[in-house]
This record gives structure tokens, sequence and C-alpha cells, in this order.
């Protein structure tokens, strides 16, 4: 059994490799049931929160098939212990006789996944000449993201939005001396206070918060843009506000999971703004070709993509890591 720390699990991963592993996973479907949650009481004093147990399965059928499974757990007062509040690892099988493969480091794992579905999206959904990214939020994603949008388009500037302008300020001139290597070309990072100019400016929008008031507008969005929303993972948070969902042609990971978890999509639906017909397509439509992405040379219409994340993603990304080591 190989066991693959967060190190390696990183170091294993190519960007582009993983969207092509994602492009045909997605393609090509697996089984995936619906997450599992499970609350834990936890009687640590008063005002302690429950902690939570997450189980997310997924496998694909055939000689070379793999079973895997996520396991999470969120204790929210780790704070208090001086301890991160979410561990993750990453079982991966042998689909034909059960047998363990490996054991990865679900945290890093995750985050490479999300980055590059975001990454996936962008090659249906961005147009290919975007050259300017901003991206809102300034925690662990933020890096990852930043990073797969410049390899998938020929971004030449980055504007970095933070709550608190110095982490925006530290990351943007982190990045600015190690993200010239990594694409092997010039680019330009700063950070940014003005989020409305910076988002009219840019030509892609992402966005990684646990904002639970919007963050982009729709009347600052202007045509010819995409928007990538990866935080607001619950039906309460959300990072667009309804005009953006509005004047948006919008597309999620999955349905199952966009339309009952991300509150960018459920508060919208919820209040009449928008109606199921009007999220285009998911992952798996794109892939297959079933719904169109941006047309060919449209400079104007505002696409939207909102990702939850999904099982599929993470086994695709254990199976990519196992192989390439």
């Amino acid at each position: 059994m190989k066991i693959l720390s967060a190190a390696e699990v990183d170091a294993a991963l190519d960007d582009l490799a993983l969207i092509d592993r994602l492009d045909a996973l997605f393609r090509a479907g697996c089984e995936m049931p619906v997450r599992h949650h499970h609350s834990i009481a936890q009687p640590t004093g008063p005002g302690s929160a429950d902690a939570m147990l997450l189980l997310m399965p997924a496998w694909t059928q055939g000689p070379s098939s793999h079973l895997g499974i996520k396991v999470v757990t969120v204790f929210p007062d780790n704070g208090k212990r001086s301890l991160p509040s979410i561990y993750g690892q990453y079982l991966l099988l042998d689909g034909t006789t059960g047998q363990t493969v490996a054991m990865l480091d679900g945290t890093m794992l995750t985050k490479r996944r999300t980055a590059c579905a975001s990454g996936l999206a962008s090659r249906y959904l961005s147009r290919p000449d975007a050259r300017g990214l901003l991206m809102i939020g300034t925690g662990a994603l933020a890096p990852q993201l930043i990073r797969v949008h410049a390899k998938v388009r020929p971004i030449e500037e980055v504007a970095i939005w933070g709550r608190r302008p110095d982490q925006a300020a530290r990351l943007a001139q982190e990045l600015s001396a190690s993200l010239p290597q990594a694409l092997a070309r010039p680019i330009a990072v700063r950070a940014v206070t003005d989020r409305r100019q910076a988002v009219g400016e840019a030509d892609i929008v992402s966005c990684a918060t646990l904002s639970s008031a919007p963050l982009v507008e729709g009347g600052w969005l202007r045509e010819g843009q995409h928007v990538d929303l990866v935080g607001a993972y619950t039906p309460k948070m959300r990072e667009s506000d309804d005009e953006a969902m509005r004047r948006a042609r919008i597309y999620v990971d999955t349905r199952a999971g966009a339309l009952k978890e991300g509150g960018d999509v459920v508060q919208p639906l919820a209040n009449g703004t928008i109606g199921e017909s009007d999220v285009i397509a998911d992952l798996y439509e794109l892939t297959r070709g079933q719904r169109a992405g941006r047309a060919p040379g449209d400079a104007t219409s505002i696409t939207l993509f909102k990702s939850v994340g999904a099982a599929l993603e993470d086994l695709a990304a254990a199976e990519l890591a196992v192989t390439a080591r």
C-alpha cells in the first residue's frame, strides 16, 4: 500500500494533466452516492459546537477500476486546541478485489482537484483570450486557483482582494516571486482594495470565501466575463447577488450538488430570480457535448460557474496521483 503525504500528493499532480483526467471521468461517469453527513456531539463545555464526519465515496467499473472514499472530519472547536478544524484522508481501493491501493492526504487532494475543476470549467466557459484575473479571497485555495486559471488562459495580470488588505498584499508578494517560475512566463500580481473596480476590469473573476453576503454584484459585471464561484458551499452562504445570477449564463459542477448545497444557486432559486432551467449545464453535460459552453467568438456572454465539489473529482485526482508516483 502506498501512503502519500500532502507534499507527495502536491508533487504528483500536474494541473493540466488533472484537468484532462477530470474531463475524461466526467465524460465517462462513475458511481457517486450522495455524500454522508454525520453529526457528532462534542460535550466539551457550554457553547461547544458539534463535530461533523463526512464520507464521500465514488467508484468506477471495469478491469482497471477503483473504489475511493474521502473521510473528512470537521471539529469547529479545534481552534481552542491550536489545531486545524478540518482533517481529511483519502482511501483508494482496487475496484475488482477491494484491496487497499493507497492512502492519500485528503486536504491537499481536495485543494488540487477543486482548483482544477474550475480550470476545466474555464476551458469551456471563459474567453480564450482572457488576460486579467481577479482573485477574491486569500485562503488556501487562492494560490491554487490563480495558478490553474493562469495555466488554462494567457493571464498576464492578477489582482487579489481580501477582507484583510495585509493578507492580500502578502499573497501578492509571494506569488509575484513564485508564479512566473510555475508558468515559465512573466505575470504581474498585485493586491487591490477597490473590489468593484477590480471586478469590472477582470476577464475572469474567481471567488473562494466563506462569505454569507455577496461579494460579486451583477451591476459590476461587463460583457464577456467569466465568474468562478468556489466558496459559499452551504445554502446560507453566497458570493454573488441575484443580479449576477440573472445576468449570467449559469453552469455548475453537478446539478445534484449545486442545486441543493450552493447558496449562490439555492437562494435565487428559492426567491424566484432564476429557475432550474436557467442552469444551462453541469460538467457531465459540458464534457459530453450535450450542452454548449461559450461559443467560439462569443465576446459578450457573461458565464458563471458554481462548484460545491464532487466525489468523482477526488477519485480522478487520487488515481492520477498514484499512477504518477
